[in-house]
């Protein structure tokens, strides 16, 4: 067998990725708080695979020819999934679009939760991506550092457009086009996942807290404020503040993003960097605002009216998770069929009214209006043009700037 070149995760990656799998938006983001804390020994174990040995370069391109294809004569699909990421019954025994699908198309869909984490899952599939085997995975959804990489690797596979005309329509147009995939010609979007600015207005004697200098500059938020441990979303949120595009920025920029927030840290004005723990003190008051996911604060304020986000004029980060065809998937056809089922616009309304995070479907606010009206008010779920326009995503890092960029942060916040 011919030998690759291994691309391994340096130290700062590495804990960079603990840090999102014990305490980030990996343990949390994608299930209920109740559920938070199960995921820590699996994501960890993940690690040790990773880190172990390298990933190897794809010995070909991913994209599988037409005879692998075997949609045609096997009417299935195996879809793996992260755990509370899709709609179930009031009985809990069935998933209705699913479901619905299945009757419609005759294709019957094997539903797993087992992705619990972004680097644990990597950790499952790797081998046999990396062999040009078959996963036994016809359709994943990882997030788009991930995606990116599975793309970049050769490991996805590109998609058919004829199989994906509602997809192709109804995508919003914040998600078109990331740099890592750009047209959309090996994903499609399942959820957004908004970082904004939160604040509990009892702590804050009602004054409303709306940008990042005024997090880091006023006098009267002073060791009340938190920022999180995730560099994308922070030194994002710093970078669009400062008036530069994190989709486009220098390592100059990078450097003067850290700056100002090692002078927040200096001067006491940060109280500390977190995972989703900031979420209890954030409703207690011990945190007056800070940098926060959205799905926690949908969450949050369904207990404690006094919890309130703003997005900033200057722009706040969007992450998305993210819908592939693993190289080697024997049912390609039948998958690119269900990533076009989820972007009709009844089937995503009733997809955001369960999952509670932003729905990169466009036409659905009408449909989601039918389930509930207050879930197609919220701009969380549903952003306005207002929101949209003012979304911005985290450029990809090549392997170095990411060690560079993660060892940076790594230093600032005390990691």
């Amino acid at each position: 067998m011919e030998q690759y070149e291994p691309e391994r995760l340096s130290a700062p990656q590495l804990s960079a990725m603990r840090r999102s799998l014990t305490s980030g938006r990996g343990a949390l983001t994608r299930r209920s708080l109740l559920r938070a804390s199960a995921t820590g020994a699996l994501a960890l174990g993940g690690l040790g695979t990773l880190s172990a040995c390298g990933i190897p370069p794809a010995a070909s391109e991913g994209d599988a020819a037409a005879s692998d294809d075997h949609s045609r004569t096997e009417k299935r699909i195996n879809f793996s999934n992260w755990t509370e990421y899709m709609d179930v019954s009031d009985d809990e025994k069935s998933r209705p679009t699913l479901a619905a699908f299945t009757k419609r198309t005759g294709i019957a869909v094997k539903y797993t939760e087992d992705i619990n984490d972004n680097v644990e899952f990597f950790g499952k599939i790797k081998p046999q991506l990396a062999a040009g085997q078959d996963t036994g995975r016809d359709l994943v959804i990882v997030t788009d550092w991930l995606a990116a990489r599975i793309i970049r690797l050769g490991w996805a596979q590109r998609l058919d457009p004829a199989n994906l005309p509602h997809a192709f329509a109804n995508l919003s147009p914040q998600f078109r086009s990331p740099d890592w995939d750009p047209g959309r010609a090996y994903s499609y979007p399942w959820t957004g996942i908004p970082t904004v600015i939160a604040y509990n207005q009892k702590a804050t004697g009602g004054r409303k807290v709306d940008s990042i200098t005024q997090l880091l500059d006023d006098p009267e938020l002073k060791g009340k404020v938190s920022f999180l441990s995730e560099m994308r979303d922070s030194v994002g949120m710093t970078l669009l503040d400062m008036g530069k595009d994190p989709g486009s920025f220098t390592d100059a920029d990078y450097d003067a993003a850290i700056g100002r927030l090692q002078k927040g840290v200096d001067r006491k004005q940060i109280r500390r960097f977190t995972g989703n723990d900031y979420t209890a003190d954030l409703s207690k008051g011990d945190i007056a605002a800070c940098v926060a996911w959205a799905g926690d604060i949908i969450q949050l304020q369904a207990d404690n009216p006094d919890i309130k986000f703003t997005i900033p004029a200057a722009g706040y980060i969007t992450s998305s998770d993210n819908m592939l065809v693993p190289a080697r998937a024997r049912h390609k056809t039948n998958a690119e069929k269900l990533m076009d089922y989820y972007y009709e616009p009844p089937v995503a309304a009733q997809l955001a009214a369960y999952i509670n995070y932003v729905c990169p479907v466009d036409g659905v606010r009408e449909e989601l209006a039918k389930i509930d009206k207050a879930m197609a008010s919220n701009t969380l779920i549903l952003p306005d043009k207002y929101m949209a326009a003012k979304s911005r995503s985290f450029r990809s890092l090549s392997s170095e700037e990411e060690t560079a960029y993660e060892e940076k942060f790594a230093k600032l916040i005390g990691a």
